[in-house]
């Protein structure tokens, strides 16, 4: 059951042209927006869907994000997996509740978040990440929202280099030469394990197909995914003049045979 706001909570505030803030509640905090002043006391208390006003009048509606909307939302050092991908990857990669998902690219944390959510307190992410400060802010992110107790650990290497742990179920990687993992992946991934690719270009695309080809993984599909939300008021039902189409293509293999 939702339980009425407190100081300490992240809340979504969204006015009546439908644009989105994310706050977090503080004692003797405000919201500031052309819009006017809302005090966070007057959020402290309410339930969720309440229907605030500003100090000059403006109504703005104070919900919990989702998960899609705080990661549309939070802080980013890097750029981050949008939710039209993030949903598709979960799919594809076919992750469990129990999993222990590896991923390499950690970045903002976008994508750590979905996998966590994915694999519950049963399983495990470990992420690797080049800098030190996209780990640090991805850890950042994550408790914000999903809070300090998940099974997660981050490690700074250089997944190119090698890969430390074994016996994982998956492998997400949101990285520029994910070819370069192709050869030692398959020493840590349990057989029928999966290998999934977030790349932005084609001919990133194909680097990757070329080496998994040669390669114990098989059964190799790319696609990319394309989001278009409709208009829909009265008789007037068309597509929306603009759409999110191509932020990146997902490749996912299975590992057919153990290593020797």
């Amino acid at each position: 059951m939702s339980r009425p706001f407190e100081i300490g909570d992240r809340v979504l505030l969204e006015d009546s042209k439908r644009r989105r803030h994310l706050i977090t509640l503080t004692e003797g905090g405000e919201f500031h927006s052309h819009t006017g002043v809302l005090p966070h006391a007057q959020i402290v208390g309410q339930p969720e869907g309440t229907a605030l006003r500003t100090t000059r009048g403006a109504r703005l509606t104070a919900l919990r994000p989702t998960l899609s909307e705080y990661i549309l939302k939070m802080p980013r050092g890097a750029q981050v997996i949008y939710p039209k991908d993030l949903g598709p990857i979960l799919m594809l990669a076919d992750i469990f509740p129990g999993a222990h998902v590896l991923e390499s690219g950690v970045g903002s944390g976008a994508l750590t978040m979905t996998l966590l959510r994915a694999v519950g307190p049963a399983g495990k992410v470990t992420g690797y990440e080049l800098r030190q400060d996209f780990a640090d802010r991805a850890r950042r992110n994550v408790e914000g929202f999903l809070g300090r107790d998940v099974p997660l650990e981050i490690e700074v290497r250089d997944i190119y280099e090698g890969i430390a742990v074994r016996e994982v179920d998956r492998i997400v990687l949101d990285l520029p030469e994910p070819w370069r993992v192709v050869d030692h992946a398959p020493a840590c991934l349990r057989p029928g394990g999966i290998l999934l690719s977030y790349l932005p270009t084609i001919g990133q695309v194909g680097a990757l197909r070329e080496r998994l080809a040669d390669s114990p993984f098989g059964m190799v599909e790319t696609l990319e995914v394309l989001h278009r939300t409709w208009h829909i008021e009265g008789q007037s039902i068309r597509p929306d003049h603009r759409m999110v189409a191509h932020t990146g293509f997902l490749t996912h293999a299975r590992l057919l045979s153990p290593t020797g």
